[in-house]
């Protein structure tokens, strides 16, 4: 049998550390490795499988659209990209769509397109608030709004114009406000961060604070979008609208694509202002619009919020269990278990080892992004799993 991490370790560039296993098949929750193991996948991507792995709707859409047309110019009408356009904007609070191939590239979109708004419509303001401990990609401009400097410090000297002010505080993110204020970008909850969930009252204060000083309000909900939390998109339920949002993972359940939506007011892009070769094409929109579609027809958040408030009951009965869980954060399918040492390493090698994939999101907690079709009998038996990771963690 090939061994693939040796390959690995001569022909690929070291961007990240694996866990130990080589996945090449999956089937709902569940998925296999080259020697045949069988692991329940409590990661997802992360929240990238958002109905599963290989969801017959999906494989359904990929296989008839591959059959009629994978790609063409977007110089060119595609109806698979318009259909999808069509039905993003008539369930959110946004106007206009533009589909890149990724959520960094999403939040690059949204970056660009919130300085040209300034320069246009708010003397040339520029600069961009965002969160210490955000996530929003990889790519200069994304890396530097993320509010973590261990992702942006290898690549400086960054392009300016980028502040950044504690997670859930109304009154730091006040006093950085200026007249170069054009925008201030937020994951309505820190997905990279920790899964960090803001007081009720912050995410409507920040949406008064922009109306009054005539500022931007992007959400990233690259993590959050899609049900994760329960709605379709998480600001559905925290009070507070958008006037530029960024999607990605869930959107199409493994097929990459990105999108970066607006409101009428700010969809300043003219042609040339923006493109993709590969963005939006028939292929990752027909996914994309057939993962939505069934989301929107089987009414997904109410089947979210049942499995949540199932999987957060067996958290809550191991956190009574076991001193070292110290809380459960999150909201719908994005969940971290809180520790009171830094062992979620440890926890997360066990529990692959037993057959379930979780992901060490902070030394001090473990993220759970499970498929939103998972079952009451497999989280059971992940939260058997885990519970025996972390009791032999304490």
């Amino acid at each position: 049998m090939t061994d693939w991490p040796e390959v690995e370790s001569r022909v690929f560039m070291t961007t990240g550390r694996r866990i130990p296993a080589v996945l090449v098949r999956g089937e709902g929750t569940r998925v296999w490795d080259d020697a045949g193991k069988a692991y329940l996948d409590f990661f997802g991507g992360p929240a990238v499988q958002s109905l599963g792995h290989c969801h017959p709707v999906l494989v359904q859409a990929i296989e008839e659209q591959a059959r009629t047309l994978i790609h063409v110019s977007n110089v060119v009408y595609s109806v698979p990209q318009l259909k999808l356009a069509e039905l993003l904007t008539a369930n959110s609070c946004c106007d206009r769509v533009y589909f890149p191939n990724s959520g960094a590239e999403a939040n690059e979109g949204a970056i660009k397109l919130a300085r040209k708004w300034g320069k246009e419509r708010k003397s040339g303001a520029f600069e961009i608030i965002s969160a210490a401990g955000s996530f929003h990609g990889r790519t200069l401009a994304a890396v530097t709004a993320t509010g973590t400097e261990r992702y942006s410090a290898p690549f400086a000297p960054l392009p300016p114009g980028f502040v950044h002010v504690a997670y859930d505080d109304m009154e730091a993110l006040q006093q950085a406000t200026t007249p170069q204020t054009c925008a201030i970008l937020l994951e309505p909850i820190q997905g990279e961060g920790g899964v960090n969930v803001p007081h009720a009252s912050y995410l409507p204060a920040v949406r008064a604070w922009c109306d009054a000083n005539d500022i931007l309000l992007i959400f990233d909900e690259v993590q959050t979008g899609m049900c994760r939390t329960g709605p379709l998109f998480a600001y559905q339920g925290l009070g507070a609208e958008p006037d530029v949002m960024t999607l990605a993972k869930g959107l199409a359940s493994g097929v990459p694509i990105g999108a970066l939506l607006a409101k009428e007011s700010c969809a300043v892009f003219t042609p040339g202002d923006h493109g993709s070769t590969f963005g939006g094409n028939p292929l990752a929109t027909a996914a994309a619009y057939a993962v939505t579609k069934y989301m929107l027809d089987t009414d997904m958040p109410a089947r979210v919020d049942q499995i949540s408030a199932y999987l957060l009951g067996r958290l809550a009965a191991i956190q009574e269990r076991l001193p070292l869980v110290t809380g459960v954060r999150g909201k719908g399918l994005l969940l971290a278990i809180g520790l009171a040492r830094e062992v979620s390493e440890q926890v997360v090698r066990d529990c692959l080892e037993a057959g379930l994939i979780v992901n060490n999101v902070r030394p001090d907690a473990v993220r759970l992004t499970p498929p939103l079709t998972v079952s009451e009998a497999e989280v059971d038996e992940a939260a058997a799993i885990l519970e025996q990771a972390l009791a032999r963690a304490a």
